[in-house]
């Protein structure tokens, strides 16, 4: 059997190398022995698959895919193209939109993450009347909440796209939907989540990265590179297990009562690791 690949995204100046970002990991992949092929991120954005995979040798085996993120219904293209050319994808496309966005993983971290709600929204679609959210955010009760989309939320812009200090407050929880959606555009990623808000310690994230349901790293999270937290998994494997994808990340953080809590969870192959981690490590567990 054909040992996996993996798919880099090339640098859109100079196709023949690797995007600047993922430079240092192509060098460790290819320091493990492993093949390294070049992906066209922006065709693949624009639906444009058969240029997006042109590099790939037919009948070359498996891959997993490392680089930008991909939206979900892109993702399910790139398999399929993958697939034409007699080559597949380690993580399927059923499986990259479950550890992808929030709905699929939901159910099996429920009691480990903040309770969330959610409502499919096309982009470019028209705003439900306020009382839609409303009625969605009633389900979550009274007190904070966070608006995000399926994959991300806008913090950075926190108290006019993100944070809502009262969920009862229609009026206001409509104006943050409205300035989330307004400022997501074209990127908004399958609709609108609301979740409880959960006050956390100000020690930084820990991202765990899970192969086959296993530990294999424990990073910083890239946004708060010069902290480690290292919180306690174990219940945390138990839900990696039941999502039942081959290569995750949980985002974790320190609740202000004690209790680690899963912030995120993400698909591997698009999780960022701390800009001085090559990632060979990693790369090496995903190799077998």
């Amino acid at each position: 059997m054909t040992p996996p690949g993996f798919l880099f995204c090339r640098d859109p100046l100079r196709p023949r190398r690797p995007d600047s970002l993922f430079a240092a990991e192509e060098a460790a992949v290819r320091r493990t022995g492993a093949r390294t092929v070049l992906t066209d991120h922006d065709a693949l954005l624009a639906g444009d698959t058969e240029t997006a995979v042109g590099r790939v040798p037919r009948d070359s085996g498996a891959y997993w895919y490392r680089g930008w993120m991909v939206p979900s219904g892109r993702y399910a293209e790139l398999d399929r193209a993958l697939a034409a050319r007699g080559c597949s994808l380690l993580t399927g496309a059923r499986a990259y939109r479950a550890a992808h966005e929030l709905p699929g993983w939901y159910e099996a971290f429920a009691g480990l993450t903040p309770r969330s709600v959610w409502r499919p929204l096309p982009v470019g679609g028209a705003l439900p009347d306020p009382a839609v959210w409303s009625a969605l955010a009633g389900a979550l009760g009274s007190g904070p909440g966070i608006v995000k989309d399926f994959v991300k939320s806008r913090k950075h812009e926190w108290h006019e796209a993100c944070f809502v200090p009262e969920l009862e407050d229609t009026d206001r929880l409509s104006a943050v939907v409205g300035r989330f959606v307004g400022l997501q555009g074209d990127s908004l990623a399958g609709g609108v989540v609301l979740r409880a808000y959960e006050p956390f310690v100000p020690g930084g994230e820990a991202r765990v990265w899970w192969v086959d349901g296993e530990v294999v790293r424990v990073t910083a999270h890239p946004d708060t590179p010069d902290r480690l937290p290292a919180p306690g998994l174990d219940t945390v494997g138990e839900a990696v297990r039941a999502l039942g994808c081959r290569w995750v990340t949980t985002d974790m953080a320190l609740r202000e009562d004690g209790v680690w809590r899963v912030v995120e969870v993400g698909d591997g192959q698009v999780s960022g690791l701390p800009a001085d981690d090559d990632g060979e490590v990693l790369f090496r567990a995903l190799l077998g």
